[in-house]
């Protein structure tokens, strides 16, 4: 395994995994046998960065969501786990009423909801201090001050419940606003953002149910200039093998992946690949890892088996000359 630091200030910066373990459906979908399996192998590997979310995963058993944190919890004390694992959770997205589906009523990022939120994440994880802990999502509409927000993830890191802060599926204009005001009342801030992003360029303007503006949850090029002009924050991606899209024919690629440029990056992705007798999936991991805006891509697992392959992105080098030719695809 192979290694990076996430967080700038000393007293609670880590050192973690370059592959991010994606526990979303651990107690629900994926059973407990198979779950700990999994996170037995990924920490055998020397996986050290795992994630969740406190609404994991409302959607599979109609419910509020928290199963995966307290199977997870029941796995750290199974195996005497302490802090040299990092575990990430988010809150905001966790739907007000049990839920089958994507839904408007959501917690929110109100002080209350940080506050009451975090604490029940800690007592399903089993931990006094969270490692890493996302705002989820920034809900359009939002009635909650944007200080306010700020503040209370401040605090949680004051009282010493928090280690490390970050945000997901917010728009880049969120997280500068956000950033600066935790700036100007020197408050712990955001440094690590998680978002979905791949090789293959999804359109980003389509409306959403999150926003009609588009998707706020991928990364576009407004992120990527962002994270270069910040090199001192963290991109973590989600989905990066696109649920299996890359290589299952019974799964096609989303809508958003309907334009021209999505032939052309596939085709050199697949020459790459054959270039290394690798997979495609694999070339899509070690291509994020290694570029020239390092990401930490978090994948997920139902088996074992699913895991290993994943693994094996960790000591795929790309050549300067296969990475050009990925980079020049579109």
């Amino acid at each position: 395994m192979k290694y990076r630091t996430i967080g700038g200030d000393p007293k609670t910066r880590r050192e973690v995994s370059v592959l991010s373990l994606g526990a979303m459906l651990f107690g629900t979908a994926t059973d407990e046998a198979t779950s700990y399996a999994i996170l037995d192998r990924f920490v055998e590997a020397g996986g050290t960065f795992i994630d969740t979310a406190n609404n994991y995963a409302y959607w599979v058993n109609g419910t509020q969501g928290g199963e995966s944190e307290a199977l997870l919890g029941r796995w750290r004390r199974s195996r005497n786990i302490t802090d040299e694992i990092v575990i990430a959770t988010k809150l905001g997205g966790r739907p007000n009423a049990p839920a089958t589906g994507l839904t408007h009523d959501l917690e929110g990022l109100s002080a209350q909801v940080i506050r009451e939120s975090s604490e029940r994440s800690r007592e399903r994880l089993g931990v006094d201090k969270l490692d890493l802990l996302y705002a989820h999502v920034y809900l359009e509409g939002s009635k909650v001050p944007l200080e306010e927000t700020v503040e209370a993830f401040a605090g949680l890191v004051e009282d010493g419940a928090v280690g490390l802060l970050g945000a997901s599926n917010h728009w880049a204009w969120q997280l500068e606003r956000a950033r600066n005001l935790s700036a100007a009342a020197r408050l712990p801030g955001y440094e690590v953002l998680q978002y979905h992003h791949s090789y293959l360029r999804p359109r980003t303007d389509l409306p959403t149910l999150r926003s009609k503006d588009g998707n706020l949850g991928v990364v576009s090029g407004n992120l990527l200039s962002y994270l270069r002009a910040e090199p001192g924050l963290t991109l973590v991606a989600y989905s990066p093998l696109l649920g299996g899209g890359y290589v299952r024919d019974d799964k096609p690629l989303d809508t958003a992946f309907d334009h021209p440029g999505t032939p052309r990056r596939l085709a050199a992705l697949r020459e790459v690949a054959k270039e290394t007798g690798s997979t495609v999936n694999l070339v899509v991991l070690a291509w994020l890892m290694g570029g020239e805006i390092p990401v930490i891509p978090l994948v997920g697992a139902s088996s074992v088996e699913q895991l290993e392959e994943s693994l094996a992105a960790v000591d795929l080098e790309l050549t300067a000359e296969q990475r050009a030719k990925l980079d020049a695809a579109y």
